[in-house]
């Protein structure tokens, strides 16, 4: 909506100079019905304002206010209001009302006509809104460390279940809250997990609270034929071809585990038959090629034999390897299976069904076929709807749909085709799913998460109604209920996100989690940016905390070498209350870069507000 049919084409022609009476009038006019538009509005909303904690009764008016504050175009007024030197609204989620009087009564001061101070009807005064923020942060997060406001979390490894030194590691750099995902492991890991969190806590004398992520109705492919166990091994060469190292094959008896040292794969044999090889023998292969392979016994140890050979061989379920001289040979076992992928090409057709074993070289298939876990999803979908998956990397669009299956065409993929395996996500973003975020699976759950958790996160949030029933589950459990993290993820959450957001304050501590994976494919990724501002703003309006997920850091957490843009988005995603860091190798690293970098940037920005501290750069 544009403000200017109340008044603004009337000042469109006044003279821009400052303190321009005639102007100042108009913005005067403008800015009273924005003001008396805030009102009703929150008039409107009296039975969900009703419904809120009284903790957050504020903070409720105050987010309507906001939403009534956003359904203008205000572009105009802005550069208006700057132009005579006085604040343009811009920074004003946390006291949208408060900061539109200020602006009221020093336009009417300007002008010359009385002005009464209407704090009654603000919610939030000029400071109370960013304490009232502060405040829901701290109940839900608990207290900031020194000189970083911003807290840390960390999704755990299934290994921070048994392995202490990990846990204290993450514990000492700095990370502020534990993130497990219930969508793995079991309730026994996830109580050793949140243990040790605890545990090494104490041990430093700082608080870390504990989230467990509940699973949700996540959207996935199905289960895929494995492909032929076959394995390739090959020599390293120089520049030249020169063999540097030999393959290196070790052989280990049937039944036994472990691997041989120095080896890249260790495969079974018979035992008989491996017990008289000896350091020295030579052994003969046939390859899955048909091209003839000698190796040789290079060492002897207690797990098996070590083999060397100075060409490349595949080896499979039928190559039989002879010691050189001997009649007798003996069969390769254990080869590892290739995951089952289905390789989809531009135009291509898929068949998504209930979930069952489909192989892509089904010559029975009139299509290649994939499982969706949750097959009532299948009914709600229609024709013409986008399908994505693997996290936006593969997508089409359904051409035909029914109650049981949905026939998908292939539009975007890699030239040459791209593979599509099992557990994949699977993404509808034009499709009205009717499914609740709490599935049997998740309750099931709750029990061990509401007795070990401080915070549960609800998975692909979509409606007001997925908050209550959490609640409920909640209160249907003994002992004091955790506090709720609820997470968008997806189009339908987003465009529902004001509701979810009272839902949310009507209990004791609540904040959202920006999942900008999902929340990506679902909305584009050309709008992600534009999305996660939105949803910040709105819960700064609400005085609720965020967390922003989702990739931070990533490469630097996988391989310990970050990329120029992953320190940029750590440094932007200081602006909310809590930023993630997801699991790997140099995760520690991670946490001390995102420590550091936070810290920084805390004194130059606090949320959108730039700070003007004194730049010693250019001293």
């Amino acid at each position: 909506m544009n403000l200017s049919t109340h008044g603004a084409e009337a000042a469109a022609g006044a003279s821009a100079e400052p303190w321009d009476r005639t102007g100042c009038e108009a913005l005067i006019a403008e800015l009273q019905v924005l003001r008396e538009s805030m009102l009703e509005h929150e008039a409107r909303l009296a039975p969900q304002l009703a419904g809120v904690d009284p903790a957050y009764r504020a903070s409720a008016a105050n987010l309507a206010h906001y939403l009534a504050l956003r359904r203008y175009d205000l572009r105009r007024v802005q550069e208006r209001l700057a132009g005579i030197g006085l604040s343009s609204l811009g920074r004003a989620e946390t006291h949208v009302l408060a900061n539109l009087d200020q602006v009221l009564g020093i336009l009417h001061r300007i002008v010359g006509r009385d002005w009464a101070s209407r704090r009654q009807e603000e919610p939030a005064g000029l400071g109370q809104g960013g304490r009232l923020l502060a405040r829901h942060t701290e109940a839900l997060l608990g207290a900031a460390p020194a000189e970083r406001s911003a807290r840390i979390m960390v999704t755990l490894p299934s290994e921070a279940a048994q392995d202490d030194t990990l846990v204290a590691a993450l514990v000492a750099a700095g990370m502020d809250i534990a993130r497990i995902n219930c969508a793995h492991d079991d309730a026994a890991a996830w109580e050793a997990m949140a243990r040790r969190v605890r545990h090494h806590a104490r041990r430093c004398g700082r608080p870390v609270r504990v989230l467990m992520d509940l699973g949700g109705p996540k959207l996935r492919t199905g289960a895929l034929r494995p492909g032929p166990a076959v394995a390739h091994l090959r020599p390293e060469r120089d520049a030249l071809g020169r063999c540097l190292q030999p393959a290196r094959l070790g052989l280990r008896a049937a039944g036994d585990a472990g691997e041989v040292p120095g080896a890249a794969l260790t495969l079974a044999v018979e035992r008989d038959w491996l017990e008289a090889l000896d350091a020295g023998d030579r052994v003969e292969l046939v390859d899955t090629r048909g091209r003839r392979r000698r190796l040789r016994v290079a060492e002897r140890r207690s797990a098996g034999v070590l083999l060397e050979c100075r060409r490349s061989l595949w080896l499979g379920e039928t190559t039989e390897v002879l010691r050189t001289g001997d009649t007798r040979g003996a069969r390769l076992q254990a080869l590892p299976r290739e995951p089952g992928a289905l390789l989809l090409h531009r135009g291509m057709r898929l068949t998504l069904q209930p979930e069952r074993e489909a192989h892509p070289a089904d010559p029975e298939a009139a299509l290649p076929a994939i499982g969706c876990t949750l097959p009532q999803a299948l009914a709600q979908v229609r024709k013409g709807d986008r399908v994505w998956f693997d996290d936006g990397h593969l997508g089409g669009v359904v051409r035909r749909s029914g109650t049981r299956k949905v026939e998908v065409e292939i539009t975007h993929a890699r030239d040459g085709g791209q593979k599509l395996g099992a557990d994949k996500g699977i993404n509808l973003p034009d499709t009205l799913l009717d499914l609740p975020a709490l599935t049997a699976q998740d309750l099931a759950d709750l029990p061990a998460v509401a007795a070990h958790a401080d915070l549960v996160g609800l998975s692909f949030t979509q409606c007001a109604a997925d908050v209550q029933a959490l609640r409920t589950a909640l209160a249907a459990l003994p002992g004091p209920s955790p506090a709720l993290m609820l997470k968008v993820e997806t189009r339908r959450g987003f465009e529902a996100l004001p509701e979810i957001l009272l839902a949310a304050m009507a209990g004791p501590a609540a904040g959202v989690m920006i999942a900008r994976g999902d929340l990506a494919v679902e909305c584009g990724f050309e709008r992600l940016a534009e999305v996660q501002e939105e949803i910040l703003w709105a819960c700064e309006a609400a005085h609720l905390p965020v967390v922003w997920a989702t990739q931070v850091l990533e490469g630097l957490a996988k391989t310990g070498q970050p990329s120029r843009a992953e320190i940029t988005d750590a440094a932007m995603a200081g602006r909310a209350e809590c930023v993630m860091l997801n699991k790997g190798p140099y995760v520690v690293e991670a946490i001390r870069t995102l420590d550091d970098i936070l810290r920084r940037m805390q004194a130059h920005q606090e949320k959108k507000r730039p700070l003007l501290r004194a730049l010693k750069a250019w001293a």
